[in-house]
């Protein structure tokens, strides 16, 4: 049985949105129900363009009369820009609180989900340590997640049993579970939120109201227009860098994105890897050989 691990998430930022109308104001941009979000449930989102294509992801979390964006932290300027441009007269603060807050990742081993007091399903969340930890909004697999003070000491972490990693372990875990890391695995400003698995990952809401980029996700939902698929593939090989063309012979097939060791996510066009498939084609990307999972 493996050993629970904390892992500190160095590269996350943090976006406060503060006043009495920030509820409000993020509801009409974010593609998940801000409504959901208490003290005891954060959610998964995401910024879309007005054509409802990739721009931000994010975890969203109450922090006392406010919300704690946990984003990208090369991207927190451009976040809060955009937001920004969107605040117009509404009553509404926004900081960047990076120095303030940090982020841990808390997976692995079978003693994981139970050893905090937390709520049940995915967003499951509670105060610690003057900050918050919850279940991952997107997938009970992917463990736990904390966003704490800078200063907060996390001896607490190791008293319930988790022993420090290293930013390897979460990425492996990360990947083999098909998690996208933002931008590195989203292209910003062409990726669709269902192409990304969004839906699977319980970051949009087709039920609550309009938003930011709300129609092509939803005409994609209904129509079940979804050529490409963001997924976890298997390498034999060295790891071809990101942006690498998944090839079945002379034909692309998809693209690395993300990786590590002998494992990456790529984006897939399922129609022509089953093609591939049915002819016998290797798929390679780089020197390696892909080993594309089942896809729908």
């Amino acid at each position: 049985m493996s050993t629970p691990l904390y892992v500190p998430l160095d590269d996350r930022g943090i976006v406060s949105v503060d006043g009495p109308e920030a509820g409000p104001f993020l509801q009409g941009l974010i593609s998940n129900d801000i409504e959901h979000v208490t003290e005891a449930r954060s959610i998964y989102a995401a910024l879309l363009t007005p054509q409802g294509k990739f721009l931000h992801d994010f975890f969203v979390l109450r922090q006392e009369d406010g919300y704690l964006l946990d984003c990208e932290g090369p991207r927190v300027g451009d976040l809060g820009g955009r937001l920004v441009a969107y605040r117009l007269r509404a009553d509404v603060a926004l900081a960047d609180a990076t120095e303030d807050f940090r982020v841990v990742a808390l997976f692995g081993g079978e003693g994981a989900d139970g050893a905090f007091d937390l709520p049940p399903g995915e967003g499951g969340a509670a105060r610690y340590e003057g900050g918050t930890l919850m279940r991952d909004p997107r997938s009970t697999a992917l463990g736990l997640r904390a966003v704490l003070p800078r200063g907060a000491d996390l001896s607490f972490l190791e008293q319930a049993g988790f022993t420090r990693g290293h930013a390897a372990n979460y990425e492996r875990h990360r990947i083999a579970h098909g998690a996208p890391d933002g931008s590195r695995d989203m292209e910003v400003g062409r990726a669709t939120l269902m192409e990304c698995g969004f839906e699977a990952l319980n970051g949009v809401d087709f039920e609550k109201g309009c938003y930011v980029g709300q129609e092509l996700t939803a005409r994609t939902k209904h129509r079940g227009l979804v050529r490409r698929r963001l997924a976890p593939v298997a390498l034999e090989g060295p790891l071809p860098p990101a942006g690498t063309p998944i090839m079945a012979g002379e034909r692309e097939v998809g693209e690395i994105r993300s990786g590590l060791d002998d494992a990456a996510l790529a984006v897939l066009r399922p129609e022509r890897i089953a093609a591939a498939a049915e002819a016998g084609e290797p798929l390679t990307a780089g020197e390696a050989r892909v080993i594309p999972p089942d896809l729908p």
